[in-house]
């Protein structure tokens, strides 16, 4: 379970929804995910999977402390797992995203292909790794709120 996850019933929410799909979800689609979770609390309902399973990245929970958000509860799922199908916006954040996004045959108001780099790909010192994870969480943040604040704004309205 996720922070803030708990609180929302999907199935009776008027929330916007937006899924963040990458390789193994142990990066990128968590990272953003909570992201959301952080900048509009309790206003959208974010989720993420990958294409493949992953393990838990220790450099995600180091780089997220840093701004206040435990990653330490998530569990990477895969795209198969999911249970919802209906989201207003569906992000891929990896190469191989937008085509498992199709053949899973969400309903999606938007499809959003966001390129972003893969930390974990990155080699060199602790600090150097830790700098592109550093590097990928505020451009994820930045992000999240230019594109997310219109939705979530939009959907307040009808409350």
């Amino acid at each position: 379970m996720q922070p803030y996850a708990s609180r929302i019933d999907e199935a009776t929410s008027e929330l916007p929804t937006v899924l963040f799909v990458c390789s193994m979800n142990s990066v990128r689609s968590p990272m953003a995910a909570a992201l959301v979770r952080q900048a509009f609390p309790g206003r959208i309902i974010a989720r993420s999977v990958g294409v493949n399973g992953g393990k838990a990245d220790q450099f995600v929970h180091e780089v997220m402390e840093e701004i206040g958000i435990d990653m330490s509860v998530h569990t990477p799922h895969i795209l198969d797992e999911l249970v919802a199908n209906r989201f207003d916006l569906v992000v891929t954040l990896s190469d191989d995203a937008p085509e498992a996004v199709a053949r899973k045959g969400l309903e999606a108001g938007e499809v959003e292909q966001w390129t972003v780099t893969d930390p974990s790909l990155v080699e060199g010192s602790r600090d150097v790794v830790l700098s592109a994870y550093r590097e990928l969480r505020d451009g994820l943040r930045r992000r999240v709120r230019n594109r997310l604040e219109p939705l979530v704004s939009g959907s307040s309205q009808s409350h």
